[in-house]
């Protein structure tokens, strides 16, 4: 009896000890599952989450659209010349006196520059007086004969013949006076030479006498040059011809500074070789602060655009598929495409007017920073980054919810 209740106590123990090992069996593997499906959910999540490329700018490579003035107009450039240089010449032979002036002097009209010795001049001159004094006597002379005569033609005391001797005497006399004057006046013209004066007011450019020197008839003693006024003669192709008007405004460039001129003169024809027309620009320089010959580079304005939307030119890019204008615009940190219409250029200052396709105060990437494309993120030095908690700011790991694992 005792035997029979021991075993029965056995068999039922074992049957409860399988039982519960099958429950243990069923659990782990339960486990096992779920952790292998967190697992293919974590790398799921991973594969569909992945960030968006970034590129970092510096300040200077991003720009804000803004209102301002600019000047749509016409590019010309050229070389600035004196508005006269005057070639001063000898009009006689002699020996220089003495030389009064040095290249780069400023002269005033009527200013003596050289004197010639007049020891020659002065001689003939004199000569000539005489000569006049004398022509002056004879003709009183015959003039008072022919008077006489008059008087005896008429009370028949003489022939005819008598009283016309009379009167050719004193045409001959009057013929006289008129040489010496004549002869006088050359005189003086080459006694008045034998002074070199400036013929206008201006900068003496060249000197290529000294005193004591003999000179010859003709020879170039000085150049002047006037230059209070400088004029630019610049090419513009024919089709922007029609833009180009007298008395339009020019601002230009020369020697790293800015200066203002105005459309002086315009070709009237144009060039068959080049397709160009000559416009002529005149530049006041009452300071002399320019000099001839200087290279000058700027543009004829032909209107004024005032409180327009513009960007950096250098932000303008052209779409590869039709060469369309557009900018990178950055709505927050992310990197946009927005197609524009473009207006006026102004090259002087480097910026271009927007018509449409950006608002005031967007933001723009310019110049060369690298590829760039829709959606990338841009991180800009110097600005703040987003803090934990804010759109776009990076997770904390710590807090990050475990694998396979229920927050």
């Amino acid at each position: 009896m005792n035997k029979k209740l021991l075993i029965s106590l056995s068999l039922a123990s074992g049957l409860l000890l399988a039982a519960l090992g099958c429950d243990s069996n069923r659990g782990s593997a339960a486990a096992a599952t779920n952790d292998a499906a967190g697992r293919r959910g974590d790398s799921a999540g991973g594969r569909g989450g992945r960030q968006a490329p970034t590129i970092t700018l510096a300040p200077g490579d991003v720009a804000l659209v803004t209102r301002e003035t600019i000047e749509e107009g016409t590019p010309i450039t050229g070389d600035l010349k004196p508005i006269e240089t005057v070639d001063v010449r000898a009009r006689l032979e002699g020996d220089l006196k003495g030389v009064y002036v040095r290249e780069g002097q400023h002269v005033n009209e009527g200013q003596l520059l050289a004197e010639f010795d007049a020891g020659e001049q002065q001689s003939a001159q004199e000569s000539a007086l005489a000569d006049r004094a004398s022509a002056r006597t004879d003709l009183a002379t015959a003039q008072w004969n022919l008077d006489q005569s008059a008087e005896l033609f008429k009370a028949g005391a003489i022939a005819e013949r008598d009283y016309k001797v009379a009167q050719q005497t004193v045409e001959s006399a009057r013929a006289r006076l008129a040489a010496t004057e004549a002869k006088l006046r050359t005189t003086s013209i080459a006694s008045r030479d034998t002074r070199v004066v400036a013929p206008t007011s201006g900068t003496i450019g060249t000197r290529g006498v000294e005193s004591g020197e003999r000179v010859a008839r003709g020879t170039s003693m000085f150049t002047i040059v006037r230059n209070q006024v400088l004029e630019l003669a610049a090419a513009v192709p024919a089709r922007q011809a029609n833009a180009v008007r007298v008395g339009q405004t020019v601002h230009f460039v020369a020697d790293a500074r800015n200066f203002e001129g105005r459309v002086a003169r315009v070709s009237p024809t144009i060039d068959p070789t080049s397709r160009s027309i000559t416009v002529y620009v005149d530049v006041p320089n009452e300071n002399g602060v320019l000099k001839g010959g200087t290279f000058a580079s700027g543009r004829v304005v032909s209107r004024t655009l005032s409180e327009v939307l513009t960007v950096p030119a250098a932000a303008i890019r052209q779409s590869q598929e039709g060469g369309h204008p557009f900018a990178y615009r950055l709505d927050s940190r992310t990197v946009n495409i927005a197609p524009l219409e473009v207006g006026v250029v102004d090259e002087r200052l480097g910026k271009a007017e927007v018509v449409s396709g950006l608002s005031l105060g967007d933001r723009v990437i310019v110049g060369n920073v690298g590829t760039l494309g829709r959606g990338m993120q841009a991180v800009i030095i110097g600005e703040e980054r987003p803090r934990a908690g804010q759109a776009g700011a990076p997770q904390d790991p710590s807090q990050r919810p475990r694998r396979g694992t229920t927050r």
